[in-house]
């Protein structure tokens, strides 16, 4: 499996860390930690440091109930920060967190590589067209509603058989406007309860059958510290410990907050691979 990303082939044949990077004042974990120049190029420098592959750049917070932001905010949040990433660290591959064609466009003509859609197409209706004519890889995740309303809809009939077939079909809708590089990300934490959460999680590698490479993306969310009864900011072993289980279980992206500890937990997973 591998990743076209300006040009640079990327192998997920070994797991590949994503390190996020917020520009939101209301991200539930870092928002408005990095809000000005000095701090952005800190946390772009740490992440690349640190040993990611990607950096996911998003300015629209998907948490639980987040409120509407324009598009003109989104890409005065977003575009600048593209740019002055590349400025300074030019080998740096930027994925771009949103739901937007336009958002999407913009930051992959400032120089972004990859497109991290929460919705999977389903929230503009021009962005697999727009993903596919830029010829970018394309994070498809699994969502109802939007962020919202997705709490309000965690209703399933049979749950992981919604999943795969949300993914059947837009993964042919993807395969329709020419979209070669296809990520898949269930979507922990996005129109799912907690239960539905670790139900996914445990059946992570159903996932498989769809022939695709795995993005997990549950870095120090609610699933993991309310059922610790704790919070964010005491989840990092939660997290550790479900992304090892996530890659045992077909994961080829861990999109986390803490980039150091995900690539330890990486380099160990592979040590532990090679000895089977």
């Amino acid at each position: 499996m591998t990743l076209n990303c300006n040009g640079t082939l990327i192998d997920l044949t070994t797991p590949k860390v994503m390190g996020i990077l917020n520009t939101t004042p209301d991200s539930f974990f870092d928002g408005g930690k990095y809000s000005n120049e000095k701090e952005i190029l800190l946390r772009a420098e740490n992440i690349l440091k640190d040993g990611a592959t990607f950096i996911d750049l998003g300015a629209y917070s998907s948490r639980p109930g987040a409120k509407e932001v324009s598009v003109e905010e989104e890409l005065k949040r977003s575009v600048p920060v593209t740019e002055l990433i590349l400025k300074n660290f030019p080998e740096a591959l930027i994925s771009i967190d949103t739901f937007r064609a336009e958002v999407a466009q913009k930051n992959i003509e400032a120089g972004a590589c990859m497109v991290n859609d929460i919705s999977g197409g389903t929230l503009d209706q021009n962005m697999m067209d727009t993903v596919g004519k830029l010829g970018v890889p394309y994070v498809l995740m699994h969502m109802k509603g939007n962020p919202e309303t997705m709490q309000q809809k965690t209703n399933y009939d049979d749950f992981l058989k919604e999943i795969l077939f949300f993914f059947s079909e837009r993964i042919a809708e993807a395969r329709a406007h020419k979209i070669n590089d296809i990520i898949v990300d269930p979507g922990f934490g996005f129109a799912k309860t907690l239960a539905q959460n670790y139900e996914l999680m445990g059946k992570l590698s159903t996932l498989n059958i769809l022939e695709l490479p795995i993005l997990v993306g549950i870095s120090r969310k609610s699933m993991i510290y309310k059922l610790l009864q704790t919070d964010a900011t005491n989840a990092l072993n939660g997290t550790t410990i479900l992304n090892t289980f996530a890659l045992n279980h077909g994961a080829n992206i861990l999109r986390v907050h803490d980039v150091k500890e995900a690539v330890e937990c990486v380099s160990i997973y592979n040590m532990l691979q090679s000895q089977l």
